[in-house]
């Protein structure tokens, strides 16, 4: 199989898979934002602040340059991390499904 051909195959098993769990994946996205939102209200910070805050922590890269001063903040972000994971996961295995699926090897 020729490598435009595996990409395109796989591309198009990607979208298939991804419109299957999108409603939990937007779930999580706005739970997240929704969870940043308030946590930079708490802490006074911009919205695009609050934003940037939101997915350095969902994705647990966690610079350190934002950080939650107050206990209910603190929580609230250990749950944006955590949900950040579930995402994480989730598209690694929307990704795998559809490698599967493009290179013959789905699972009957």
């Amino acid at each position: 199989m020729r490598t435009g051909e595996l990409r395109r195959d796989f591309l198009k098993a990607f979208w298939k898979e991804l419109r299957v769990v999108w409603p939990i994946l937007s779930v999580l996205i706005f739970a997240q934002l929704g969870l940043g939102m308030l946590i930079g209200l708490r802490e006074g910070w911009a919205v695009s602040d609050a934003t940037y805050f939101t997915f350095v922590t969902g994705l647990t890269i966690g610079y350190g340059d934002l950080v939650p001063a107050h206990l209910g903040t603190r929580v609230m972000a250990i749950m944006i991390g955590f949900s950040g994971s579930l995402l994480t996961g989730l598209i690694a295995a929307v990704g795998v499904r559809a490698l599967q699926g493009a290179t013959g090897g789905e699972a009957r």
